[in-house]
């Protein structure tokens, strides 16, 4: 890892005496308290949440899955309440500054899942972006298998696939008793998306990818026994219980789901409270619906000014719905093959790696690498994700990519996309939390979505500065993106708090952006989704750049972009008031040393 050596003694003042020294010492001292309590909660949460345990690369849970039934999720948030109350108790001014921020941090998480859980999202939401149907089919994906212990603990979880499905119905069933169920949209999606899942040979599911890897280590009875084991578990226990869950959705909650025109939170008892929650939770800012509303529609008119310049400099024209025309209906302006796509990835990505070092001081030692996504997902899922890397290094971060249907996939959105799920986007900033010593392990991997999406977002423009679009037509891209962004705040807030339509939003989308129609009817039926997520990226966006721009004003001549970039990742994914207190100590340190 690459640190300026000012930096790096930052950093040192700010993690040595903090929670971690409290922990080492065994102190009875608020911070050594703060230290085991990070510690006890980071246990109970990998126990509840095995298959994000496999993800970050801790495998003694591989052969676990989550228990979703009601008295598991009490008893999760009993254990929350527990933790929340016992952090609280610790005085802010007791702890030295490292540990004040580890204090906030833990309060910020705990108390969002408990929120989350207030909410009761698993009583009503079906999801065909991240529903059992999606989630079990990407196991393999981040799963080690080297040994036949590790095949038999995977063929163990499989086993315990069944049960999940099925207690993933009988939660929905008990929402559909108190009137709450998902919208129609939704429910049909998951429906096509199931049928055309059971529709394929069994043999050929992703589920029963690891049958087909490098496994010559292993003797041919092993081979053979994993294999039959692994069809045994998905044949007779996870594809039955598929079947239930398709003819519940189908048969069951189609018929009563909530029409498009009350497809958001509005439409359900208590949601506009719960909404309001989502928003704190993601946003880590006491904001209203109505001042997000409106800042999405001044950031949307900001857009629609320079989308105008930009036309008439790359495409002849500044009228808007005219360069909207061309860039949609010109086939030359999309890919025309799922390998394009890859190779376009790949080769930004491979550009973008190369930048880094003159705008980092910090960066991680894991890799990022392309990887395109599964039939089993990519119809009705995103354009693209990222995919944390192990925090062991066994396995690099992956930039997921949706080669499904490439036609339809613009080519001008291609690197500003790339730039924002890699580097210097996400993979950059997860990877290095993941890396930082000093700091509690859920630090590490966990944060405040306004923070992981606003630097995301704020690195798509940063790559414009980095000098990596490679034209005009890129950059009407990252035009694209960040108006994408300021329609979520309109069309999220419309829906869960002012009673949109599935519709309308879709329309104000197609109107104030230049994505194409299926990215915006997916985009849509995520946020519906996942409410108030789509808030996060706007909102952090615009906090980290008004922190830099103040960074300038301040120092001036002597503003350092990498110093900055280091300032601002080098504590994890904070909540938005804790980063501008971070930046500020930044610019004391460096006016006082002036």
């Amino acid at each position: 890892m690459s640190i300026r050596i000012p930096m790096a003694i930052l950093v040192l003042a700010l993690s040595l005496p903090g929670a971690a020294a409290g922990a080492a010492t065994g102190a009875k001292t608020p911070g050594g308290e703060l230290a085991r309590l990070c510690k006890e909660y980071w246990e109970g949460y990998l126990v509840a949440h095995p298959t994000e345990a496999t993800a970050i690369g801790d495998r003694r849970y591989d052969d676990r899955l989550e228990d979703i039934r009601p008295a598991a999720t009490l008893r999760e948030q009993r254990r929350l309440e527990g933790v929340l109350a016992r952090v609280r108790a610790i005085e802010p001014a007791k702890l030295l500054a490292a540990d004040r921020v580890t204090h906030s941090a833990l309060i910020e998480e705990v108390g969002g899942q408990l929120a989350e859980l207030s909410c009761r999202f698993d009583e009503w939401v079906v999801d065909p972006l991240g529903g059992p149907q999606v989630e079990i089919m990407n196991l393999p994906d981040y799963t080690t298998i080297e040994s036949p212990a590790d095949g038999a603990r995977f063929v163990q979880r499989c086993r315990r696939m069944g049960r999940l499905i099925d207690d993933h119905v009988a939660n929905l069933r008990i929402g559909l008793a108190h009137h709450k169920v998902a919208s129609v949209d939704e429910v049909r999606k998951a429906v096509d998306q199931l049928d055309a899942l059971l529709a394929r040979p069994t043999e050929e599911w992703a589920l029963m990818n690891p049958t087909r890897g490098d496994h010559w280590s292993w003797r041919l009875a092993e081979r053979q026994r994993f294999h039959d084991n692994l069809k045994r578990a998905v044949f007779d226990g996870v594809r039955p219980a598929l079947v239930r869950y398709r003819d519940f959705l189908k048969n069951r909650l189609l018929p009563v789901a909530r029409p498009a025109d009350k497809a958001g939170l509005s439409a359900l008892p208590d949601g506009v409270e719960c909404y309001r929650k989502m928003i704190r939770v993601r946003t880590s800012l006491d904001i209203s619906p109505e001042e997000l509303h409106q800042l999405g529609l001044e950031q949307v008119a900001k857009f629609r000014h320079d989308l105008s310049e930009l036309g008439a400099k790359a495409l002849g024209t500044s009228d808007v719905a005219e360069i909207q025309k061309k860039l949609r209906s010109d086939p030359a302006m999309h890919f025309a093959t799922a390998e394009e796509i890859e190779t376009k990835a790949r080769e930004t990505l491979a550009r973008a790696k190369a930048a880094v070092p003159k705008w980092f001081g910090i960066q991680p030692k894991a890799d990022c690498q392309v990887k395109v996504m599964g039939m089993h997902e990519a119809p009705y899922s995103t354009i693209a994700y990222y995919r944390n890397p192990a925090a062991d290094g066994s396995r690099p971060g992956y930039y997921m990519i949706n080669a499904y249907e490439p036609e339809t996939r613009p080519r001008y959105e291609a690197e500003a996309l790339a730039f924002h799920e890699s580097i210097p986007g996400h993979h950059l900033q997860i990877a290095i939390a993941q890396e930082l010593t000093g700091l509690p392990e859920f630090r590490k991997h966990q944060g405040v979505t306004a923070f992981v999406e606003g630097w995301g977002l704020y690195s798509e423009r940063l790559a414009d500065e980095m000098g990596l679009y490679s034209s005009d037509i890129d950059r009407i891209g990252m035009l694209s993106y960040d108006a994408w962004r300021a329609c979520r705040l309109v069309v999220d807030t419309g829906m869960h708090a002012m009673g949109w339509s599935r519709q309308r939003a879709i329309d104000y989308m197609v109107e104030n952006s230049v994505l194409a129609e299926n990215n915006v009817v997916n985009e849509v039926d995520r946020y519906l989704t996942w409410p108030g997520q789509a808030l996060a990226y706007k909102v952090g966006q615009l906090e980290i750049l008004k922190l830099r721009d103040e960074a300038k004003r301040r120092l001036g001549e002597r503003f350092d972009i990498k110093a900055f970039h280091d300032a601002v990742l080098r504590n994890g994914a904070v909540a938005l008031p804790v980063l501008r207190e971070q930046v500020e100590e930044y610019l004391a340190q460096d006016e006082a040393a002036k």
